[in-house]
């Protein structure tokens, strides 16, 4: 009988991963989770390199910063190369990276038509169209370009054999803003979130013959760059406490809850998981206008 302990449903010893924007946010949550139980190599993956190898510093035997714009085709391949040159394959690959996009700024919660009409064409349609870039078609070409590091993982066997493998997998990381209709959000983050989720569940379905899984996680409000300033404006005292007719839990994610998420996808936990969305949010969407 196999084991059902905790310790070995949820290892992901020897793991390889590969995660984008591992170094600051949510990122850096998943990017210490796995660090923390056993993964092998880390590999994370941005713009910046000051944040990434600050990152790297807290696990230096295991996390490495990786340069690059997920934006790029050409930066993607050479990414895909260096770590190909370095360990050979992947396990996971956490499509993380994403940014919040424009939104009309009105100046009142109840503008006229003719207020809002202004406030919307005043955005910058590249801005809006650049959301999308990122949050949609640089994940979906991040999947694309590691889809040979992935079948290799799945050649590797490190991570079990027969029936009890976890298979190679893509996570990506959506938003409960993505199921939203909320009033006064960006339109352009929200939907771009909508088809960020979409578009790796129809990449399960493409991925099916060479047994590689995509799954879906949607996280509510965590500490970010991009959540801190809303996180700011809900909480400007700093309490940690949230009213409940906001987030019945009374509080935004932590590194638990993220740590949870990201393990149960990655380990043989969540292994049966195959086009999957994971909503963890203290409840917030239960109480905003939603298509969930």
């Amino acid at each position: 009988m196999a084991s059902i302990k905790a310790s070995d449903l949820f290892s992901v010893n020897g793991m390889v991963a590969a995660i984008t924007g591992g170094g600051t946010g949510v990122g850096l949550l998943m990017t210490r989770a796995l660090a923390s139980n056993g993964a092998s190599k880390v590999y994370i993956i941005g713009r910046r390199s000051e944040p990434l190898h600050a990152a790297a510093a807290e696990f230096p035997s295991v996390v490495i910063p990786v340069v690059g714009d997920v934006t790029s085709k050409d930066s993607l391949n050479s990414i895909v190369q260096q770590i190909e040159s370095d360990a050979g394959f992947v396990n996971l690959l956490v499509a993380n990276s994403g940014i919040a996009g424009p939104k009309p700024q009105l100046s009142s919660t109840n503008p006229s038509i003719q207020e809002f009409r202004k406030a919307a064409l005043e955005m910058d349609m590249e801005h809006f169209t650049h959301t999308f870039h990122l949050n949609v078609t640089a994940v979906l070409f991040t999947a694309f370009a590691f889809l040979e590091l992935l079948d290799k993982g799945n050649g590797k066997g490190n991570m079990g054999t027969g029936h009890q493998a976890v298979r190679s997998q893509v996570i990506t990381t959506s938003s409960i803003a993505g199921f939203s209709r909320q009033k006064g959000a960006s339109m352009a983050y929200n939907t771009s979130k909508a088809a960020a989720t979409h578009v790796m569940k129809m990449l399960s379905t493409y991925m099916a013959p060479w047994k590689i899984r995509t799954n879906i996680l949607a996280p509510g409000l965590f500490p970010s760059e991009l959540a801190n300033p809303l996180i700011t404006a809900m909480d400007p005292n700093n309490t940690g406490q949230f009213d409940s007719s906001y987030i019945p839990s009374n509080r935004i994610g932590d590194d638990q809850d993220m740590a949870g998420a990201i393990l149960y996808l990655a380990s043989r936990a969540g292994a049966f998981c195959n086009g999957n969305v994971v909503v963890f949010d203290g409840g917030r969407l239960s109480l905003m206008p939603s298509t969930y």
